[in-house]
């Protein structure tokens, strides 16, 4: 056969011959599957640090729920009586809350310097554009891989709330789900203001100093919202870690609150994610097709 009947032939079958053609299959996969390529990416480069995220993951629920159990907890129950936070113990009104809190942390960590590096510092984002792989797709691989690094540990911490006897509902284990939907509500508003950043003269630095750490100590964490002076109970209201502690309660231990008040918990959240995830998707294609 020619070599002209072989690109005859190679055309009707709809394909190109030689290494033209034999790319065609890989750009599909490329368009198709690009959010799972770029999880995968986030995978290997979270490998270089996968020790901190093991030591974090395991280290943090134990030395905070044994801190809290053995140390805090003892301290008010014995002041306050066994159930008197909100009917259960401290450390079981204690526990959702940090469990929320380690989703916040791990969203400060992987939505913030690491969509500076793929814009900025190591630009592998517009490596990543320059093939057939969208800025949405680029996105929604770091929403994939984060929310796999979250689901693992609030599934750790959820592991060690039990082993210190700090869930008594048997519906405890929503609350892991309950702390993700926080963590990546928040986490998706934070990854779209940082990939609008070109520079970083300190923003982040000053959002965990002025957002992340208020945010933790005036959204019920350590104490009911309503022991709070009414004109500071609104920065919990607004707050993305109130409402995902508050859920977080529901299912850990039957916290009472309206149904319609969970409800707008699950709502306000998702808002969140959905905002910040257009945001962030919007901003990046700004950014890598200009």
């Amino acid at each position: 056969m020619s070599t002209v009947d072989s690109a005859a032939g190679a055309g009707r079958a709809g394909r190109a011959p030689g290494p033209i053609g034999a790319a065609v299959p890989a750009m599909a996969r490329a368009r198709r599957w690009g959010s799972w390529y770029v999880a995968e990416h986030r995978f290997r480069v979270m490998r270089s640090y996968a020790q901190t995220v093991v030591v974090t993951a395991i280290g943090n629920p134990l030395i905070y729920l044994y801190a809290m159990g053995v140390g805090l907890a003892t301290l008010v129950d014995g002041n306050l009586g066994r159930n008197a936070v909100d009917g259960v113990s401290y450390l079981a009104f204690l526990a959702p809350a940090l469990l929320a809190s380690a989703a916040i942390t791990v969203a400060s960590e992987e939505f913030t310097y690491p969509i500076m590096l793929g814009f900025k510092w190591n630009p592998v984002f517009f490596g990543m554009n320059a093939a057939p792989i969208q800025p949405g797709q680029i996105i929604n691989g770091i929403v994939i891989s984060v929310a796999a690094r979250m689901l693992v540990t609030c599934g750790l911490y959820y592991v060690f709330m039990l082993l210190f006897g700090a869930v008594p509902s048997p519906m405890g284990f929503l609350a892991v789900f309950a702390a993700l939907l926080t963590g990546l509500g928040f986490g998706a508003l934070l990854m779209g203001y940082t990939a609008t950043l070109t520079e970083d003269t300190g923003q982040l630095a000053m959002v965990m100093r002025f957002v992340i750490l208020p945010m933790t100590l005036f959204s019920g964490t350590f104490f009911p919202l309503s022991v709070l002076p009414p004109y500071l109970q609104w920065i919990g209201w607004i707050s993305p870690l109130w409402h995902g502690t508050q859920l977080s309660r529901v299912f850990a231990y039957g916290a009472s609150e309206p149904l319609w008040l969970s409800v707008v918990h699950v709502l306000y959240l998702a808002g969140l994610l959905a905002l910040g995830w257009t945001w962030a998707r919007r901003v990046a294609a700004r950014r890598l097709n200009k």
